[in-house]
């Protein structure tokens, strides 16, 4: 999207008016280091060479690098930052062109260069993507269509030098391939590695935000009749996406090619399992939800005490603890996936424990049952989507807010929390059990989209009955339990379970209930 060739289409707009939300929301984020995934054409350069032109003309702004991987592009940058010099009237030169001596290996070469200078005293200079053009200079370094440059690891690397003396890097790019650095970056920066922000904007984005009603702005002294309408918007789309092809998802959906098919492979998760600990499983018969509270009470209560019971005593009273829950009632699975924090901070999960047909208040004592005996419990997070919603609140009013996270599982959060527990196998950092289902639920994950997701397509038969990737989704928020959890060791005593259930006029079974619940005072 340049505007910069028709500067009196948008000179009616308000000031804070011409640029869109998405753009507003890129030049808001001060962040040393900040990366755009971005559809083609949704004009993110456009706006960071209005947020550079203004950061240059500042008395306390910053000298401007901006690298793009041709001369076409490098032109075309340069001539958006001397129209927004004009928009915002600063204090400007007009472009400058000269010949900058690019050192290569086969010795110097003369290369077309362009600059604004400005009355702060600050530039903004376009260089040839060679790292070691950014030695010995100080300032903003953009690095644009990222995914193209032939070096771009070592030009970040070069780039990134910069922070040192207050330095930031900008990184902007559509995708050229899952193998490619830059995709490589994107993943690396969702696993933790890096603490960059990242824009994602596709064209749905972009467009509902108003990119095509700007388009009809923009073109309408071409094109006269053309008038935004959501009809028309939508045609347009579609044609766009026709035109893409095969290419579609990766031009304007962030998705790089190749970037489907299993997240965690066999090796990977097995490299991290070890033998002899437990996965606890347990069925509910059919009817047992029709079964008296007390008798239901007292049936799990002894499956407690005999399985569970005796793995808790084993934990290290000095180990910090978490856990994280996926929730089920009829067809999949419930998960529940404690583990101690050891000391060379990898997670280490003692047990795990798989639930099926198991009614909603044997559920909350089980997860009880389990989260009172943890020692020095921190944090944990509950699968909080429909009907899991009342287990998540009630640990949550049991254990307080501050320790129980109630999350939805939107495709957002599996984009955002799905490389972070996946980081945790690669690094060595997570020990799980060797079980051959727990195994098979983290390879029923897939990238969809550019997202890692687990599709309601794709089940396993196992032990136990359904799954639908439970142990991989317990994992997860395990791990975000763990890496958010801002709790710190207080004195806790249980809520009596009465305050926590729901319950009609009749008395029988309450106290066997409450005693078999209130399971008295610890320091966690």
């Amino acid at each position: 999207m340049n505007t910069a060739l028709a500067p009196d289409i948008l000179k009616d707009l308000p000031k804070d008016g011409v640029l869109l939300q998405y753009q507003k929301n890129w030049i808001a984020d001060n962040s040393d280091v900040k990366i755009a995934d971005k559809s083609r054409r949704v004009g993110l350069t456009w706006a960071e060479s209005a947020d550079d032109a203004l950061t240059a003309a500042s008395a306390n702004g910053d000298d401007v690098f901006y690298i793009g991987y041709n001369q076409d592009m490098t032109r075309e940058f340069i001539d958006s930052c001397a129209f927004w010099a004009r928009y915002y009237s600063l204090a400007a030169s007009e472009v400058e062109e000269f010949i900058f001596k690019d050192k290569t290996e086969e010795g110097e070469k003369d290369i077309k260069a362009f600059r604004i200078d400005f009355a702060s005293g600050y530039k903004i200079l376009a260089l040839s993507s060679r790292p070691s053009n950014l030695r010995g200079k100080q300032g903003i370094v953009v690095i644009d269509e990222a995914a193209f440059h032939e070096d771009l690891q070592g030009l970040i690397k070069a780039a990134i030098a910069l922070l040192m003396w207050g330095g930031k890097v900008r990184i902007i790019s559509t995708h050229f391939g899952v193998e490619n650095p830059f995709n490589e970056l994107i993943e690396d920066v969702r696993k933790g590695k890096f603490p960059y922000s990242i824009h994602r904007i596709t064209l749905d984005d972009a467009l509902a935000d108003g990119l095509y009603k700007r388009i009809c702005l923009v073109l309408q002294h071409k094109k006269p009749d053309i008038q935004w309408s959501p009809a028309n918007e939508e045609a347009w789309r579609t044609k766009l996406i026709t035109s893409y092809g095969d290419h579609a998802d990766e031009e304007l959906f962030c998705i790089p090619s190749k970037g489907s098919g299993i997240y965690f492979t066999g090796a990977l998760i097995e490299s991290c399992m070890e033998d002899g600990i437990p996965v606890f499983r347990w069925r509910g018969k059919d009817q047992f939800d029709q079964e008296p509270d007390d008798v239901r009470q007292t049936v799990c209560q002894a499956w407690l005490d005999d399985n569970i019971g005796p793995a808790l005593k084993a934990l290290d009273p000095a180990l910090v603890h978490y856990f994280g829950e996926d929730f089920a009632r009829d067809i999949d699975l419930t998960v529940i996936k404690p583990a101690a924090r050891l000391h060379n901070l990898t997670l280490r999960v003692p047990f795990i424990v798989e639930l099926a047909n198991m009614p909603f208040r044997q559920q909350e004592q089980i997860l009880f049952y389990i989260v009172d005996r943890l020692p020095n419990f921190r944090g944990g997070a509950l699968d909080a989507r429909g009907n899991g919603q009342y287990l998540a609140e009630v640990a949550m009013q049991r254990y307080g807010k501050n320790r129980i996270e109630q999350i939805m599982l939107t495709r957002q959060f599996y984009q955002d929390n799905m490389p972070k527990y996946k980081v945790r196998f690669e690094d060595k950092t997570i020990i799980l059990p060797k079980d051959a289902d727990v195994l098979d639920d983290h390879r029923v994950v897939r990238l969809e989209k550019g997202v890692p997701v687990i599709s309601d397509t794709r089940r396993a038969s196992g032990e136990g009955g359904k799954r639908h990737g439970d142990a991989a989704v317990a994992g997860m928020l395990l791990v975000y339990a763990a890496e958010n959890s801002t709790s710190g060791p207080i004195e806790y005593e249980t809520v009596s379970i009465r305050s926590t259930e729901h319950r009609g006029s009749d008395d029988s079974g309450r106290k066997d209930h409450d005693r078999s619940l209130n399971l008295g005072k610890g320091a966690y």
